[in-house]
């Protein structure tokens, strides 16, 4: 067996926040395999990088992917997060919508 991933870790608590939105960072760390020091810093990453929104939902977080964003990498046409999203989770497919955050619906 592999001492490695296929995705990094900020890739992977993406995955885990487009299946629950309202994950808290224990459910992350533990579904993930790393520390919840390490689930915070990616989540601060990622919304301080734009790519997931935080709004408070009573005592807990919930999160919103910027599904329409472009992934960091280098390329002639970066796939999108949601596009990403939808090959990883499954379920996100039926959730996405071009140019709307996830997680939003309309109102």
């Amino acid at each position: 067996m592999a001492n490695w991933t296929f995705l990094t870790n900020h890739a992977r608590v993406l995955v885990c926040i487009a299946r629950d939105p309202g994950a808290r960072l224990r459910d992350i760390s533990a579904g993930l395999g790393i520390t919840e020091r390490s689930a915070y810093a990616i989540v601060t990453d990622l919304i301080q990088d734009g790519y997931i929104i935080k709004t408070k939902d009573g005592r807990r977080n919930r999160y919103q992917i910027r599904a329409e964003l472009p992934l960091p990498e280098p390329a002639s046409r970066p796939p999108t997060v949601g596009e990403l999203l939808t090959l990883l989770a499954g379920t996100y497919a039926a959730e996405y919508v071009p140019g709307q955050v996830a997680g939003q619906g309309s109102n």
